[in-house]
């Protein structure tokens, strides 16, 4: 049957939820395509949200990974193009680190392209009248790092499989009378089925 690894992060910035992990959570153990969805809980600190996403990783063997994150601001989903070997942190992370100016990896490459089927995936969303686009920047945050780390990973072990990074709009009720934009969980879960599904019925064929 094989698996699929998807991944959320905690709440962080003060919040008291992470519409990533709200998503996953909905995900857990369903069936697309003959593939179990295994999901994990990542910190949203830097260094250990990809400790434990490599851990994860090894654990599962997935036929693929797609990690999530919180995106606040957009109406949309955002599919993650490229991965950079930098981080510069907005905000301190969930134990108060901030780093400023460094790489993800010494001596990295500058970036990584993701390995997800993006063009497929975005068409298969706008057709279902899911709001999204590609997105050429995954910020410098921790959710760039893992995705940056989660890439540069696999180029060394020289391991082929998808794998990438999504950003999702927050909750309804984690913008009220901000008049930021958001997303229901409902058309979330939808989403993610779709683009899980696509995937794997790329990778079938």
């Amino acid at each position: 049957m094989g698996n699929i690894l998807v991944t959320g992060f905690e709440p962080f910035d003060g919040d008291s939820k992470n519409s990533s992990l709200e998503l996953i959570q909905k995900l857990d153990g369903k069936k697309i395509v003959g593939t179990r969805v295994m999901i994990k809980q990542l910190p949203c600190v830097f260094g250990a949200a990809l400790d434990v996403l490599l851990k994860a990783v090894n654990n599962v063997q997935p036929r693929a990974v797609v990690c999530l994150g919180q995106l606040r601001g957009s109406a949309v989903i955002n599919v993650e193009r490229v991965a950079l070997n930098l981080i510069d942190a907005r905000i301190p992370d969930n134990e108060g680190k901030r780093p400023i100016d460094v790489p993800v990896i010494e001596q990295g490459p500058v970036a990584y392209w993701s390995t997800l089927p993006l063009k497929a995936i975005t068409k298969e969303l706008k057709q279902n009248g899911i709001p999204v686009k590609i997105s050429n920047t995954a910020g410098t945050y921790v959710c760039n790092s893992v995705f940056y780390g989660l890439m540069h990973s696999l180029a060394v072990q020289q391991r082929v499989l998808p794998a990438g990074f999504i950003h999702v709009p927050a909750l309804p009720e984690q913008v009220v009378g901000t008049g930021q934009p958001s997303m229901h969980l409902d058309m979330l879960v939808e989403a993610m089925q779709i683009v899980l599904r696509t995937i794997l019925t790329l990778n079938n064929s």
